[in-house]
């Protein structure tokens, strides 16, 4: 079980009331991984949520057998496994751990119970959530416009 000054640690639930706060920590459970291990794998079950405390994993998806794709880089204070907060989905990435890791790790479908019976803090999880994604959006966006000027300066050569 986390605490609640663990949790103040974590960007999406931060500035969560105390209370709310409390709701959480019974849920969160403290895990250790170590360098290289993976986390999950791209098309489980997404039912874990996950909190990171220290250390860095690393979000790739195997293109091919000799393509890996890496997605980015999730520091201490952020979360991942997005997946876990809507039934029936799987994980669209692998997530390994770039050194060892300190996480808390939060049981999806209790995690959204929570969230269910307090509307609030559903709300503001999930307004964070969207502010998160839209940011990771927003630079895979521009990554992928870049590459493809990129490509297109090439064929301006030939």
């Amino acid at each position: 079980m986390a605490s609640v000054s663990e949790l103040k640690e974590i960007y999406l639930v931060q500035n969560l009331a105390e209370k709310m706060l409390a709701a959480l920590a019974p849920l969160a459970e403290e895990r250790h991984f170590e360098e290289k291990d993976v986390v999950f794998e791209e098309g489980l079950a997404a039912d874990q949520f996950y909190m990171l405390r220290s250390g860095k994993v690393l979000l790739k998806v195997d293109v091919n057998p000799a393509v890996t794709i890496s997605l980015g880089a999730i520091k201490p204070g952020y979360s991942f496994g997005w997946s876990s907060l809507m039934e029936g989905m799987t994980y669209t990435s692998q997530a390994a751990c770039a050194e060892p890791c300190e996480m808390l790790v939060l049981n999806g479908a209790k995690f959204r119970e929570v969230l269910d019976q307090d509307h609030t803090m559903g709300y503001q999880v999930m307004d964070g959530i969207v502010r998160i994604m839209e940011n990771r959006l927003k630079r895979r966006t521009e990554q992928f416009i870049k590459t493809l000027r990129k490509q297109m300066e090439i064929w301006d050569l030939f």
